[in-house]
């Protein structure tokens, strides 16, 4: 999902830099930005990087901060900022900081949330923001949405953001179709528990998802 034409791709709660190595294993950007906050992690990166990238045709580089203070204006060109690994209500408080930070910017975001897609839908429609596109993809058992958006309202191949999702529920081979229905039951399954443990706040996001239907080719 990450083509190549960004100057800076910023790999954020990047972990142990897997995302990024591999971005820049590809040359995907001019530039590969890993950020993560632990100090720890990024010496152990950083070193890793020197060792094993030091030729690279693109350049890296370790900052060792909070994802809300990403310095983008420091640097010139089209991003790309990636956040996964984390739930959704934390990428909106970084997705929020970032943009009122950065308002002079058009940022495209690559998302992959571990848990409330739903708010974080939510929050990106609030934002104004535009989807390019949106994967479901199966890993160990484990589900993500992954969502590429863009603050650019007139962003081309652009999309309106669904709060449950659209492309996601439309399946072509016969273990996507597997990955949807599972998907699809696994969180009505969820948010079913949460409204019979008395929580009414969940029966619009419930019907929501009861509304879906999935297509299958």
């Amino acid at each position: 999902m990450v083509t190549n034409d960004y100057t800076h791709i910023w790999d954020c709660c990047c972990d142990h830099g897997f995302l990024g190595a591999a971005l820049l294993s590809r040359q995907a950007a001019e530039h590969v930005h890993f950020v993560d906050i632990v100090p720890e992690l990024m010496a152990e990166l950083d070193d890793k990087l020197q060792r094993f990238y030091a030729n690279s045709l693109s350049t890296w580089q370790t900052h060792c901060l909070d994802v809300a203070k990403l310095p983008l204006a420091q640097y010139q060109g089209k991003h790309l900022v990636i956040i996964a690994g984390v739930g959704g209500d934390l990428m909106k408080g970084f997705i929020s900081s970032i943009c009122q930070k950065h308002p002079q910017l058009e940022l495209d975001f690559l998302l992959c949330p571990v848990h409330h897609q739903f708010a974080l839908r939510q929050h990106l429609i609030s934002l104004d923001f535009s989807l390019q596109r949106e994967i479901l993809v199966e890993e160990n058992k484990r589900f993500y949405e992954v969502l590429l958006v863009s603050s650019n309202k007139n962003q081309g191949n652009s999309n309106k953001i669904s709060a449950v999702g659209e492309d996601i529920w439309h399946a072509t081979t016969p273990q996507q179709t597997e990955v949807v229905s599972a998907y699809l039951n696994k969180t009505l399954t969820h948010y079913q528990r949460i409204q019979q443990g008395q929580n009414h706040e969940v029966e619009h996001i419930l019907k929501a998802y009861q509304a879906v239907q999935p297509s299958f080719n």
